[in-house]
């Protein structure tokens, strides 16, 4: 697996809605070992499956992460639910491994309560506010979904971006670079 592996917008699975995981195997295992060592290799804070083509809802995050070693911290989400999403909407220019070479605006809910599954097959609460943390776990449910964060723009906005990221490409950006 390498950040070459990682799927660019337009790709259609980026937009699709992703299924379930059943059960917690040596499979499952395998593909989160595989999506965090993609999304350091990308120096992103966050991986959604289907940006690797795995149409399951599994994320992993690290919003910790620097080039240090031993500070990694992330976590991996298996079957992600957003409980709650409140607060006050806050801005955040967001990146995308998916989207390369540009960064958007998005205004997203303050706080946020998410429900998941993690390895050991436990049933975890994540709760954030106010920080990357409650940006990231938003960002990359909404992948699970198909949504992506031009999504979340009005549509000249959403077709500006989307131009500025073709022309970002077509200069050799690749996922993790941002403008």
């Amino acid at each position: 697996m390498s950040t070459k592996d990682i799927l660019l917008t337009p790709d259609p699975r980026l937009s699709q809605v992703c299924e379930p995981i059943t059960e917690i195997n040596d499979d499952v295992r395998a593909l989160a070992q595989r999506m965090l060592e993609d999304m350091y290799e990308a120096d992103g804070c966050g991986l959604a499956a289907p940006q690797i083509g795995e149409m399951v809802r599994m994320v992993v995050i690290d919003c910790d992460y620097t080039d240090e070693k031993g500070s990694e911290n992330p976590y991996v989400l298996i079957n992600p639910k957003i409980i709650k999403a409140d607060g006050a909407l806050r801005r955040f220019g967001e990146g995308c491994l998916s989207f390369p070479g540009i960064s958007v605006d998005i205004d997203r809910p303050s706080h946020v309560i998410v429900h998941a599954t993690n390895l050991d097959g436990d049933l975890m609460q994540y709760e954030a506010e106010n920080n990357l943390l409650a940006v990231c776990l938003q960002h990359e449910i909404d992948h699970l979904d198909g949504v992506t964060m031009v999504d979340h723009l009005p549509p000249l906005k959403r077709a500006k971006a989307l131009q500025e990221c073709e022309r970002a490409m077509a200069e050799g950006a690749r996922p993790g670079e941002t403008e």
